[in-house]
């Protein structure tokens, strides 16, 4: 499994090297810098940076379970351009008519280049496209600089077709990273463009 994670890093590596999306440019010449400055890091394997970033749709409990999985399977691969895994009930809840086992959502863990893409058109292309946004809620840190958010319709990203589209599904985000404080974390994804609204 260790050999497997250290090919997977060395790929990711070289797919950065050979052709570099915009945002991992900008943390290379920009970013990394700049949060050396502003945290006094010494080490330049301390400056936080982007690790991988989780997207995961929940189906919920409804009689067409089936045909909601399959297509939230569909659009999740169109928005990250990876093939989605389904995710499980760890254990049975029958309130729910849940049974330990029976899948529940889908999930796809970006790396590399992809999770730069994405980052780039969630950024630039989704959020503007939210009703109402008023800006990223700046309390959903972890307490490690991770942030989870969440999207109400995958309608606002412009890989799904509104015209076949058959269900309205939401999604959660996690961005996760290798900051060690909510600070740095939000300082990192502040520097990338992410809108957080103001502190009440």
């Amino acid at each position: 499994m260790a050999g497997k994670d250290k090919k997977s890093k060395k790929g990711s590596e070289e797919e950065l090297s050979a052709m570099p999306p915009r945002l991992f440019v900008r943390y290379r010449e920009e970013i990394r810098s700049k949060l050396r400055e502003q945290f006094g890091f010494k080490n330049d394997f301390s400056i936080p940076s982007l690790q991988k970033i989780v997207l995961n749709m929940g189906v919920g409990q409804s009689d067409d379970r089936n045909k909601r999985m399959e297509a939230a399977q569909k659009d999740l691969a169109c928005i990250s351009g990876q093939r989605p895994i389904r995710t499980i009930a760890r254990q049975s809840v029958a309130g729910f008519r849940l049974r330990e086992g029976m899948p529940i959502g889908c999930k796809v863990t970006l790396r590399g280049k992809r999770m730069y893409e994405f980052l780039d058109r969630l950024i630039c292309v989704a959020m503007p496209r939210i009703r109402d946004f008023q800006g990223l809620n700046p309390k959903a840190f972890d307490g490690n600089g991770n942030y989870s958010m969440g999207v109400e319709d995958q309608s606002v990203f412009p890989e799904i077709d509104l015209d076949n589209l058959q269900y309205s599904q939401g999604m959660d985000i996690t961005l996760v990273n290798t900051a060690t404080n909510d600070e740095q974390g939000r300082a990192l994804l502040e520097s990338f463009g992410m809108p957080f609204a103001e502190k009440s």
